[in-house]
């Protein structure tokens, strides 16, 4: 999961913004931190849901959802 993570964070830091993985939890809800301006930005459930739930759940069979804490 962090290796493909990895692979999502250069577009956010291009931004000034930046990708931490929190956590996993079993009934598969990846809880990520948004940083940088990317916690500030109006778009960020835009980023949320098409730069970063989208990606992981089409890499990853399991993923419910992904929400930013």
């Amino acid at each position: 999961m962090e290796a493909l993570i990895d692979r999502l964070r250069p577009g956010l830091v291009a931004d000034g913004g930046n990708l931490e993985l929190v956590g996993i939890d079993a009934d598969g809800t990846v809880r990520v931190a948004l940083q940088g301006e990317c916690a500030r930005c109006p778009a960020r459930l835009a980023t949320l849901r098409v730069a970063i739930e989208e990606p992981l759940r089409r890499a990853i069979q399991g993923i419910s959802e992904v929400i930013a804490v």
